[in-house]
This record gives structure tokens, C-alpha cells and sequence, in this order.
């Protein structure tokens, strides 16, 4: 809804009250549902989703040895995944809206297990490699239909007044439960690496019994789907994600990258120009632009995405190769940040609830760039004690923001489309993950390469010896090569005879990751300085 100017009480430009639209669904809490069992099962339903962003990565080397996949394809098992999550988390938001949240709660949340059992059983088979690459994708278009719906019914379900809160305790658990995830996937893999996926199956079930116990009602809209639109952004979205997945391998000056790349928001452009002439049932009502403070939202979630989420890969790979903790013992050290991250969120979300959006955006968006850096000036200090305190400080940061940011976006959706604006948001932030994994990644394979080739040469070996070595040692770290080493042993003799001094230089490489973070973070807070500070008190 936009917002009047000197507007503090009232949804602006909502006028009188009106009652909803036929068949749409009330912008107030949904009928009798049960406000906490419908919590908890939007809690459950998500959990899967966010577990399996970090746990399948645990288990690659395993899966990689017993089904005999290549570097390049276990990456595409990973990114295949993310790549149907962006793709259809706009087309998942419209659907929500008009099926109806809790129908898509339950499609979504039956899709993902479905295919996350046939993932658990694939065939060690000359097929297995394009089994789980294809069924990792429909996991993402599973996820997708889910979220976007999930977050639709918390919304619904609370009244306004109290909607922060409850949101806050809907990303703080559910996004924290993305650290337990290689925690989690340490000891399931220990067992076998099938069982991260099967260990969605008592989650799903859980969660469904729960959504039918919630007593949820199901209002679907009478609106038709926009094709075309749903066909414009998937393919927009999908080639430049696909462009900034790429880029490590393909590399920056490649034509398929910028291709893809460019392309892609080419397409999204297109996309944006035929929305706003569709007459009516857009795929995306793209008028909740023009209230401020929605744009604003957005920008805030697309900045502080691009730390928090490449966050547990960059993080995870330091832990492991500067500080030599093991996988388990790197998933502990996120959990630092989970413990700020957890807490924080829900006083963002007492904040806003209070005082609306604007505050603890800005006091998040502060301290995130002051934890990250100071994270990253310690991460030469190789000690888990030197850093924790920073650690912790840059989750609050995150925690203060997001629940915040994302709440009062959906607050101001066009009609009470919970479902649309969610898909809004959503694909904004997995395109930031994309570009900060393709961005820092590309900065810390380029700065270790650099650096580690300078101390290698400095203890004796060629020029050129000492660059071949690095680069097999960054792309060693960075998850591109095929996690075995060079085949002459070049890099397990470098790390034997210069370990400390390479351990150092990755730091120093992660420090100008860690940084770019904070920049990020500081952006962001530029962008809440110009949220007008109106919120959403009452619904109409």
C-alpha cells in the first residue's frame, strides 16, 4: 500500500475501509486458525528448505565417490537447486495467491519430500549423475511453491499489530536452523549420505499434520495466471543466475557467462515493460513499487543478502582451511553468529511491531557492517577467540534487519496478494545470493591465487610452479576443482611444506571477502535512511 506523506496510522492510499475482493483473501488474521499451531507448521514445512541449502554439501564427497559424478556435475547437483529456487519463486508467489496459501503449503511441501526420497534412492547407475541433478531441481521448484505460500499464512493468520513478532520467530528459527544443516549432515552422512534426504520425510509429515490441525482456511482468488509473465521472468531469472553460477568455471571473460548474464536482464527488462500492460491479474503487480517504503524494503533485503547468505559458504571454507577445523567444528562456528542472529531477531521484531520498519533496519543494517568489519580484521588472527564477539555482532546485525524488512513488505502488499509480494522479495534476495557467491568467490579465488603463488615462490619454487600450485590450491578450497588434489600431488606437497604461510594468505584473501560483506551492509543502510518511516498499524 503506499504511503501518504505525514501518514503514520493507516495503510496509505487504502482510503475507507473496503471489504476484500470477492474470493481474495482478508488482509486481517484468517478466520479461526490456530495462531501457534499454524505457526509451528510453517516453521516445519520451511525447515526442510533451509537445511538443504548447507547440508548437501556435507555429504558431496561422499555422493561424488559411491555414484561416480564429476566435479562439474555434484556443483550441478548443488546448483541446480538454487537455480529452480530463483526461477520459480515469483511463479510460486502468484500461485499461492491464487490457489490459495494453505493448498500450496501442502503441494510444495509434498513435492519437495517426494523428491527428496527419489534423491535418497537414486540408482548407482550410469544415470545417476542426471537422476539427481534433475530431482535436486524439482526439490527447488518444491521449495519455491512452499516458501512463498508459508509466509502468506503467518502473515495472514496474525494481526498486524503482532505480525512482527511472529515473523521475526519465523526466519529466526528457520534461518537458523541453515548452521545446523552441515551439522546435521556430518552425522546423518556418517550413517549414509541418503539419509539427508530422507530425514525430510518426518519434517514433511510433521508439518502436514500440523497445517491440517491449524485448521487454515483456503482462499483461493478467481484470477487467471499470467503465462507469459510467469515465462519472461523464469527464463530471466534462469539465464542470469545460470551466468553467475558459471563464472567460476567458465570464467569472466567468457561469452556464455555474459551471455547468459546479460541476457537474462534483458529478459527481465522485457518482463518489466510487459507487466505494466497487462490489464489486469498482473503476475506481479509492479505499481508496489512506487510505495517508498516497499522499494526500500527490497533494496534492504537485497543488500544484506548479499552478506548473509554467501556468508555460510565463505565462512565454512575458512573455518576448515585457515583455522583447520573439521566440517562439524566449521558448522559450530556459525553457530556464533546464529546465537546473535536468533536473539536479534526478535527484538527487530518487537521493533517493528512498536515502531515500525524504519528503526531496527537502520540499527541492523549499522551493526552488521561494524560486526563484519571487525570479523574480517580478526580473521588473520587464526582464533576462534579472537572473533567470536564479532561473530555473534554481525548476526544480531542480520537478525535486526530481516524479520523487519520483510515483514513490512508484505504488510504494504496490493490487495492483501501475500503470496505475490513474498515472490517479490524472495527472488530479490536468492538473486543477491547469487551474485554475492559469484562476486566474493571470483575475489577470493583471484586475491588467494596471488598471494599463495607469492609465498610458494618465496620458498623456492619457479614462477611458474609456484602459480600452477596456487591455482590448484584456490580452486582446491573454493569447491571448483575436484576435491582430490592435482593429479601430481602439487597442492598436498605446497600445503605440507608452507601450511601455516598459505593458511595466512586464505585469511588474508577472506578478509577482502568479509569486507566487501560489510560495504554491502553499508549500502543498505544508506538505503533505510530513506525509508519515510510510515508503517502499517491497522489493516483495511
Amino acid at each position: 500500500m503506499r504511503d501518504k506523506k505525514g501518514e503514520t496510522g493507516d495503510r496509505a492510499g487504502a482510503g475507507p475501509a473496503a471489504p476484500p475482493p470477492a474470493g481474495g483473501t482478508r488482509p486481517g488474521p484468517a478466520g479461526s486458525a490456530n495462531q501457534t499451531l499454524a505457526l509451528a507448521a510453517m516453521m516445519f514445512a520451511v525447515a526442510m528448505t533451509f537445511i538443504d541449502q548447507t547440508i548437501v554439501a556435507i555429504a558431496a564427497p561422499d555422493i561424488t565417490d559411491e555414484l561416480g559424478l564429476t566435479a562439474s556435475g555434484m556443483r550441478w547437483v548443488v546448483n541446480s537447486y538454487l537455480l529452480a529456487l530463483a526461477v520459480c519463486f515469483a511463479l510460486g508467489g502468484r500461485l499461492a495467491d491464487i490457489h490459495g496459501h494453505r493448498r500450496m503449503v501442502l503441494i510444495g511441501t509434498l513435492i519437495f519430500v517426494i523428491a527428496s526420497v527419489l534423491c535418497g534412492c537414486v540408482p548407482a547407475t550410469g544415470f545417476a549423475q542426471s537422476w539427481m541433478i534433475i530431482f535436486r531441481a524439482v526439490q527447488g521448484v518444491g521449495a519455491a511453491l512452499l516458501f512463498p505460500a508459508a509466509l502468506a499464512v503467518v502473515t495472514a493468520v496474525f494481526p498486524v499489530e503482532r505480525r512482527g513478532r511472529a515473523i521475526a520467530l519465523f526466519f529466526g528459527v528457520s534461518g537458523g536452523l541453515t548452521a545446523i544443516g552441515p551439522l546435521l549432515g556430518g552425522w546423518l552422512t556418517a550413517w549414509t549420505w541418503r539419509a539427508i534426504f530422507w530425514v525430510n520425510v518426518p519434517v514433511a509429515v510433521i508439518a502436514i499434520v500440523l497445517t491440517v490441525l491449524a485448521r487454515i482456511p483456503n482462499t483461493p482468488r478467481e484470477e487467471r495466471l499470467d503465462l507469459r509473465g510467469a515465462v519472461l521472468i523464469a527464463a530471466g531469472m534462469g539465464l542470469s543466475v545460470l551466468g553467475l553460477q558459471q563464472a567460476a568455471g567458465w570464467g569472466w571473460g567468457s561469452a556464455a557467462t555474459w551471455g547468459c548474464i546479460l541476457g537474462g536482464l534483458l529478459l527481465l527488462a522485457v518482463f518489466c515493460v510487459y507487466e505494466l500492460r497487462v490489464p489486469e491479474h498482473p503476475l506481479i503487480k509492479l505499481r508496489v513499487f512506487r510505495d517508498r517504503a516497499f522499494s526500500v524494503d527490497t533494496a534492504v533485503l537485497f543488500f544484506g543478502m548479499l552478506a548473509f547468505v554467501p556468508l555460510f559458504f565463505f565462512a565454512s571454507v575458512y573455518a576448515q582451511v585457515s583455522l583447520r577445523k573439521s566440517p562439524n567444528e566449521a558448522a559450530l562456528y556459525l553457530l556464533y553468529f546464529f546465537l546473535g542472529f536468533v536473539v536479534a531477531s526478535q527484538l527487530g521484531g518487537r521493533m517493528l511491531d512498536k515502531r515500525g520498519a524504519r528503526p531496527p533496519m537502520l540499527l541492523g543494517t549499522a551493526i552488521g557492517t561494524a560486526g563484519f568489519a571487525l570479523w574480517a580484521a580478526k580473521l588473520t588472527d587464526l582464533s576462534y577467540a579472537a572473533q567470536w564477539p564479532y561473530v555473534v555482532l554481525s548476526g544480531a546485525g542480520i537478525g535486526l534487519l530481516l524479520a523487519p524488512a520483510s515483514t513490512d513488505s508484505v504488510n504494504r502488499a496490493i490487495d492483501a496478494s501475500y503470496g505475490e509480494v513474498t515472490g517479490i522479495t524472495q527472488t530479490a534476495r536468492n538473486y543477491a545470493a547469487a551474485v554475492g557467491l559469484a562476486v566474493y568467490g571470483t575475489v577470493l579465488s583471484h586475491v588467494t591465487v596471488d598471494k599463495v603463488a607469492a609465498t610458494l615462490h618465496a620458498d623456492g619454487m619457479s614462477r611458474e610452479e609456484a602459480r600452477r600450485a596456487a591455482h590448484g590450491i584456490a580452486q582446491s578450497v573454493a569447491g571448483h576443482g575436484d576435491g582430490r588434489g592435482t593429479g601430481d600431488g602439487s597442492v598436498t606437497a605446497a600445503l605440507g611444506q608452507t601450511g601455516h604461510a598459505v593458511r595466512m594468505d586464505f585469511a588474508e584473501a577472506n578478509q577482502w571477502v568479509f569486507y566487501g560483506m560489510a560495504i554491502a551492509l553499508a549500502v543498505a543502510f544508506l538505503c533505510a535512511l530513506a525509508h519515510p518511516g510510515t508503517r502499517v498499524t491497522a489493516d483495511s
